[in-house]
């Protein structure tokens, strides 16, 4: 096969989202197939979750760890109230947030039916509503709810348009439902309510600050875990996440060398060590996330802009600092996990 039937081949796997593509997704849902689909915030890679062949195909075609839990989607809180326990404070956030990039970690309800490869055997669920109407519809036609990690392999940088999925899983992805890039293009935030005080576990769009009205003071957990050592109760904790293939190295002041720069505002003081200035940087070896030092651009550009430097041109990606506050600390959380990897 040539590289450029191969290359067709590939792309015909992307179907544009329609009524009938749509109808297609959730009939293939139902019999245990995967399914890529678009939401809000990064595409995902789906499976019927109340079947526990469906669910295992996602961590074999992401090569993902099964001790680390995915994510259910539902169509509306009556459906995750089936599947969770709800008290009063998760019914306050779930109304104020939902549909939209919130995941909550309750505890699960023992006759819900789900699959234990979704919990990774713990007593916990972590469940959302997408805000996505491509993602809504295919879960209200599928009828079950669905089981979906990002659509990318594990450890990689998280996809955020049909070509990230291709690029990353190829024919492990066998049908991708295509709705164009993703609005927030960062995972969602999960908020740990299974205990006394709420935790944040991953940093999204929603922040505490946007939270604590509804919760009081609202903590967070962001440590990288061991899965050898400690228990991963929320996707996005493990210690190499959202990883290129190349170094990263964070808060840069300077380049060296055939490094890339992911940048964040301004660069008209970034030198090169040796001579030179990042500014006369060829195209492959410089991406902005914002030249306005705007923090919800550059989370919709981060993943994209990862990718587009993780290349064999460039021996490493240097990244200029992100102030640590608001959507900041999503981004750096991302980051920090990336210079693990």
């Amino acid at each position: 096969m040539t590289l450029k039937r191969c290359f067709i081949w590939l792309m015909g796997i992307i179907k544009t989202a329609s009524d009938k593509t749509i109808s297609e997704a959730a009939l293939l849902l139902k019999d245990g197939d995967l399914v890529v689909i678009p939401t809000e915030t990064v595409y995902g890679l789906a499976a019927n979750a109340l079947n526990s062949e469906a669910v295992a195909k996602i961590f074999k075609a992401k090569n993902r760890p099964n001790f680390n839990p995915l994510i259910v989607h539902v169509a509306d809180i009556d459906a995750a109230q089936e599947i969770a326990e709800f008290n009063a404070r998760a019914l306050s956030v779930a109304g104020e947030f939902w549909p939209g990039a919130l995941t909550l970690i309750l505890k699960a309800k023992k006759d819900s039916g789900i699959s234990d490869l979704v919990s990774a055997g713990l007593d916990t669920i972590a469940i959302r509503v997408p805000a996505h109407k491509v993602a809504r519809a295919l879960i209200k036609q599928a009828g079950v709810p669905i089981a979906a990690p990002s659509a990318n392999a594990s450890g990689e940088p998280s996809a955020t348009t049909p070509r990230h999925v291709n690029d990353s899983l190829g024919e492990n992805a066998p049908f991708i439902l295509g709705a164009g890039a993703c609005n927030v293009g960062l995972e969602s935030t999960v908020l740990d309510l299974s205990e006394a005080t709420p935790k944040i576990l991953r940093p999204g769009a929603i922040t505490a600050k946007d939270l604590e009205p509804y919760l009081g003071l609202v903590d967070y957990d962001l440590g990288h875990k061991d899965a050898s050592k400690e228990e991963v109760k929320s996707p996005g904790q493990i210690l190499k996440h959202y990883a290129p293939s190349i170094p990263v190295r964070l808060n840069a002041i300077d380049l060296n060398p055939d490094e890339a720069l992911l940048a964040f505002g301004p660069i008209k003081f970034m030198g090169i060590k040796g001579g030179g200035s990042a500014a006369n940087l060829v195209d492959t070896a410089i991406r902005n996330l914002s030249e306005d030092s705007d923090l919800t651009q550059a989370a919709s550009n981060l993943f994209t802009m990862l990718r587009d430097l993780d290349s064999v041109e460039n021996k490493g990606i240097a990244v200029m600092a992100i102030p640590n506050e608001g959507l900041g600390i999503a981004i750096n959380d991302r980051l920090s996990r990336a210079a693990e990897g």
